[in-house]
Parts: structure tokens; C-alpha cells; sequence
């Protein structure tokens, strides 16, 4: 085994060809926080590679694959990726070692059964073609919603990455600004003295703030990512979708009632967007990264709304939000064939699956955000 100081990061292979080996500990110390500073390696089927200098050229964003230094990143890397062996031959020249023999595939704090699911089912996707696949949804995004596709990959990759995770999921940025989330950071909120907003009303407010919060924080991020990237391409097509909606409704609503219906159409997709997105994720567990496996980390931080034609249809199949989860690059019509899947998984290895009621969701958000901000209050209340 390689001593710590003996394997710097980008050393590569040993001239003689066999690789150097590694230790969990070692690797775990390389996450980006040091020591060593500004270091990350991670794991991937038994093999260490340093991103240390790749984190910020990763196609899917930098955070997205940051979030696993110092870890395992084995299940996530073949979620994400239909065509891994194209990938791999990307990745040799990242490659630093092995894990020891004697070190297991997962850190000791995994349970080394629960990614098998992964491996076991297929990823599929609408296009075999990546490059019709990025197409369409650029079209979609850029020009039937004005969005940029490339800032909502990114933001929404790093969510499946590490979803409920503070600092790594960007959902919960949320939190303190306009709401406190999560038991443990609700009272630790409450005993620095923080109070951004009414925390302990925030179950009240809920149902306004977050429709109209929405949709102006997408779009000004949304700009802000093109500027910042110069994607000129998204910001034609963001433009021309202003242009067509502006020449096709200014001729019968006016210039103010134009912006008007504008607004009452984002405000209405935002309401729709936030309670259903929400309901599968405020009410489940929100803490840091613990580094649990795949399978664990999706199943504490998600939740499903039970089947039916109505509930299909309002949430695009999205409520089979623990397969859509698991399996991100699975087509939404296909959730339901591999739940029963899951489920038995689930009841093999005491993992808890949850599918609610779909108003018993939407009960479950206030319900939450009620509980979070009482543990605030006592916290901020408390000498």
C-alpha cells in the first residue's frame, strides 16, 4: 500500500505497471477541503481517479461531480451515463490506482448490496443519439419556455446527485432565506439567532412566496448562466421565444396585457411546478452529506404519489419520484415497470418505501415546513 504522502495527486501509474493502491481513509482525506488542499480523487468499480484539475471542464458541472470527491462514486457514474464505455476511455488519463485488496468496493458506512439495482436494470432514454437528446431539449427549454437548457441540466443534475443534501443540492438554497428546512439545521438556525424571515409562520406563507419566487429566481439565473458562458446559441433561442410570444399576443391583449398574461402564465406553471415537485422531498429527510450509498441517499430524500390515471397525468409520471431517482436517464413512462422492483428491493433490505396520497403530499409540505419552524422557534427562543 502506497504511504499517503507517496501519492500525490496526478502522479499516474508506476512506470513498472502495476498500480498504486489506495485506502478508504486516504481517499476520503482528498475531497476538496483537504488536507491537502484543493485535492479529489474518487472511486469508481474499485479504480481512484483525480479530478482534481478535470472537476471544472466535467461536462455535467463541476459541483455535480465534486459532490462525490472523496467517496464512491460507482452508482451515480452509471446512472448518469448511457454510453459508459465511451466515458471510460475518457477517464484513463485521470486514472491514479486501485483500491488495496483488503479495502472493500464501498466505504465501510455503505451497505455494499443496496447499489445491485443499478446494474441490474437497463438505462434507457428518449433519443440513442446524446447529441438529438441535448438537441431537442434545447429547443424545448430555450425556445418553448425561455430557459436555458444547459443552466437547467446542470442545476437539476447536481439535485439527483446528492438530493436533500445541504451545500450540494441546490433546492435547498432556499434555506435561510426564505425558509428554514430540516430538523437538525432548523435548530441550529434557532441557536446562532438567525431570523431572516418569520420561520415559525413559514407554513403560511409557503403557498404565496415560492409560486412567485420561482419563476423570476429561474429566469435570472437562467440569463445570468448564458451571459456568464456565453451560450450566444441559447440566447437567440431565448430571445426568439420572447419574440413570438410578444407578436402573437400584443395585437390582441396589448403591450400591459401582454406582460400580464406573461405573468399569470409563469406565476400559474410556477404554483403547479412547486407543489408538485416539492411535496416529494420537503417532507423527507434534509441534513449534510453522511456519504451513504445510491440507493439509501435516494430513498431517504425521496417519496412517491400513488398511481392513478389523474396523478399520472398531473405530474408527467414524476410521481414515481424514487425511480425517477434511481434511474435518471429512464424514460417516465417506464417508472412503472420497475417500481415492483424497487419495492421488493426495498422490503429485502428494510429500507422504507414511501407512496402517499397526493393531497396527503401537499399536506405533508405545510406539515413540515410547520414543524421546521417551531424547532426554530424554540431554538431562537431559548437562553
Amino acid at each position: 500500500m502506497a504511504p499517503l504522502e507517496g501519492a500525490a495527486a496526478g502522479e499516474g501509474l508506476p512506470d513498472s505497471g502495476s498500480p498504486r493502491l489506495f485506502t478508504w481513509e486516504e481517499i476520503a482525506l482528498r475531497n476538496g477541503r483537504g488536507p491537502p488542499p484543493g485535492d479529489r480523487w474518487l472511486v469508481i468499480d474499485r479504480k481512484v481517479y483525480d479530478i482534481s484539475r478535470f472537476h471544472k471542464r466535467h461536462p455535467g458541472g463541476s459541483r455535480v461531480i465534486s459532490g462525490y470527491a472523496g467517496q464512491d462514486a460507482t452508482d451515480p457514474f452509471t446512472a448518469f451515463h448511457i454510453h459508459q464505455t465511451l466515458v471510460r476511455k475518457h477517464m484513463k488519463s485521470l486514472l491514479i490506482g486501485e483500491l488495496a485488496p483488503h479495502e472493500p468496493s464501498f466505504e465501510r458506512s455503505k451497505n455494499s448490496q443496496a447499489g445491485f439495482l443499478q446494474h441490474d436494470l437497463g438505462h434507457l432514454s428518449v433519443f440513442s443519439s446524446p447529441k438529438w437528446n441535448h438537441i431537442v431539449h434545447e429547443f424545448v427549454m430555450c425556445h418553448l419556455k425561455g430557459l436555458s437548457a444547459n443552466w437547467w441540466v446542470l442545476h437539476h443534475s447536481q439535485h439527483h446527485a446528492k438530493p436533500n443534501c445541504f451545500l450540494k443540492d441546490p433546492d435547498l438554497a432556499v434555506h435561510p432565506v426564505l425558509f428554514t428546512l430540516g430538523k437538525a439545521q432548523s435548530r441550529e438556525l434557532g441557536r446562532q439567532k438567525k431570523k431572516y424571515m418569520p420561520y415559525n409562520h413559514q407554513h403560511q406563507y409557503f403557498s404565496f412566496t415560492m409560486p412567485l419566487a420561482v419563476g423570476p429566481v429561474f429566469q435570472g439565473f437562467s440569463l445570468y448562466f448564458i451571459f456568464q458562458r456565453k451560450i450566444w446559441r441559447e440566447l437567440a433561442w431565448v430571445v426568439a421565444y420572447f419574440v413570438r410570444f410578444f407578436m402573437a399576443f400584443v395585437p390582441l391583449l396589448g403591450a400591459l396585457g401582454a406582460v400580464g398574461y406573461l405573468t399569470l402564465f409563469i406565476v400559474t406553471e410556477s404554483v403547479l411546478f412547486t407543489w408538485i415537485s416539492q411535496l416529494n422531498h420537503i417532507p423527507m429527510h434534509i441534513d449534510y452529506d453522511n456519504n451513504l450509498d445510491w440507493f439509501s441517499t435516494q430513498l431517504q430524500s425521496t417519496c412517491n404519489v400513488n398511481q392513478s390515471l389523474f396523478n399520472d397525468w398531473l405530474t408527467g409520471h414524476l410521481n414515481f419520484q424514487i425511480e425517477h431517482h434511481l434511474f435518471p436517464t429512464m424514460p417516465r413512462h417506464n417508472y412503472w415497470k420497475v417500481a415492483p422492483l424497487v419495492k421488493s428491493l426495498c422490503a429485502k433490505h428494510g429500507i422504507e418505501y414511501q407512496s402517499k396520497h397526493l393531497f396527503t403530499g401537499f399536506a405533508d409540505i405545510l406539515r413540515s415546513l410547520k414543524d421546521y419552524g417551531e424547532i426554530w422557534f424554540k431554538a431562537y427562543h431559548q437562553r
